[in-house]
């Protein structure tokens, strides 16, 4: 087989592709047996149809169409790696010229991921935020702490903002309860908006057994419809909190004095600004990338993933999310060609313990056990995206570290420094 490749755009390309008859040989046998097996002719069982009997009943070009069709993945794969193309979406095939017994050339179009030529890392400068902590940084983490080792105590009193309260509730919609709409001895903290709209208003000024009814929009409610809510106040509690001092050190954790306390807050703290820095400038070096590097997209792969997007939502015909989504999708495929042109210049390796890594901590997010989603991921076929997904980040890693990065006061960042300490204060 013989191959060559003519440049359409920066994005697609022609395969020409000429192929000697004997190669097409092993797919006119299996041509033979497939048809052979689904004719019925008198006196041949399915299967034993001599091929000239085949040819008579069915003609040789029906079977050299089916070899070419069978074939045709085949040759089509090795032309492209022949040609070190990496193909992107449905390729178009045009026979050019079949002779029977003498030769077999056809074209292939197909879109390919663009060559992108990477800058010298070592000349980009960035700038991330200062690490720094500040007396009202600790302050807010001490008070949380507080708020965690607070009680709450019963008190006779109006209701007020910030109050806990156990009340009942029931919601009717034209004066008949709807089914699940009670519930009684409700737990709930008077400001923090976490039921239905106009509760917090509601409450705000009640007293003890009193019942208060309110209108408001209930959940699987259309905009501008209404229920009736009716609450019902059972109890007042108050939280309490323990004083700032030694004794609440020693309460809240392994440290004997206040102060102590606040120090290990502030390096805690200072740690995780820190961490963030090193967060800030990986998105900082690939926005500029994606800013600066030249990356073509496919205009046919865009099409196919924003039509897929649009038809799940049965939104097809919507112009202006069509708008949105081709933009979403566009700057994902330019992320995604740019950084697997980084993990292939870089030579970038996913070990079993990265991979096993990255899975815990997606399992995590998505509240399953790691096997769990580690099984998801395998009968979805996604293990080969996830691989690829944690070389990009790995690619982008190892790159920003050759990247001039100061802070806003000037100085000079270390990120390798920083994961080096990050990596021993987790073997803590």
């Amino acid at each position: 087989m013989k191959s060559a490749v003519e440049t359409i755009s920066k994005t697609r390309v022609r395969i020409l592709i000429d192929i000697d008859f004997t190669d097409l040989e092993p797919h006119i046998k299996t041509a033979y047996q497939s048809i052979s097996e689904r004719i019925v002719i008198p006196g041949f069982r399915k299967g034993k149809v001599p091929r000239a009997m085949i040819d008579q009943r069915v003609g040789r070009g029906a079977v050299l169409d089916e070899a070419i069709n069978n074939g045709l993945p085949e040759f089509y794969s090795q032309a492209a790696r022949e040609n070190d193309l990496l193909v992107l979406g449905r390729p178009s095939v045009d026979i050019k010229e079949l002779k029977d017994n003498e030769a077999v050339k056809f074209e292939v179009e197909v879109d390919i991921r663009p060559e992108i030529s990477l800058p010298d890392f070592s000349k980009i400068e960035i700038s991330v935020d200062d690490v720094a902590v500040s007396d009202d940084d600790i302050k807010e983490q001490i008070e949380a702490l507080r708020i965690r080792f607070g009680t709450l105590t019963t008190v006779e009193k109006d209701v007020e903002k910030g109050d806990f309260v156990t009340i009942d509730l029931s919601a009717k919609v034209d004066g008949v309860e709807i089914e699940g709409g009670s519930a009684n001895g409700i737990s709930y903290e008077v400001g923090s908006n976490r039921m239905v709209d106009g509760l917090d208003e509601a409450l705000i000024g009640m007293k003890l057994e009193q019942v208060k009814k309110f209108n408001t929009q209930l959940v699987g409610m259309d905009e501008g419809q209404s229920g009736e809510v009716e609450v019902t106040l059972k109890s007042v509690k108050k939280r309490e909190l323990p004083e700032l001092n030694d004794e609440f050190a020693k309460l809240a954790s392994e440290f004997e004095t206040l102060s102590e306390l606040e120090s290990d807050v502030s390096q805690r703290l200072t740690r995780l600004k820190t961490m963030e820095q090193g967060a800030q400038g990986r998105d900082k070096l690939l926005k500029l990338l994606l800013e600066t590097v030249e990356i073509a997209v496919p205009e046919n792969l865009v099409k196919e993933e924003v039509d897929a997007h649009l038809e799940k939502e049965n939104r097809l015909e919507d112009s202006e999310h069509r708008s949105e989504v081709s933009l979403e999708i566009t700057n994902s495929l330019k992320a995604d060609f740019l950084l697997d042109t980084i993990v292939k210049a870089e030579a970038v390796q996913v070990s079993e313990a990265e991979l096993t890594e990255y899975l815990i901590r997606s399992a995590a997010r998505y509240q399953m056990s790691p096997d769990q989603f580690a099984q998801e991921i395998s009968q979805a076929g996604q293990i080969h995206a996830l691989m690829a997904e944690v070389a990009r980040s790995k690619a982008l890693a190892v790159v920003l570290e050759r990247v001039a990065i100061k802070d806003g006061s000037g100085r000079k960042v270390d990120l390798a420094a920083l994961a080096a300490k990050q990596e021993s204060g987790s073997e803590q």
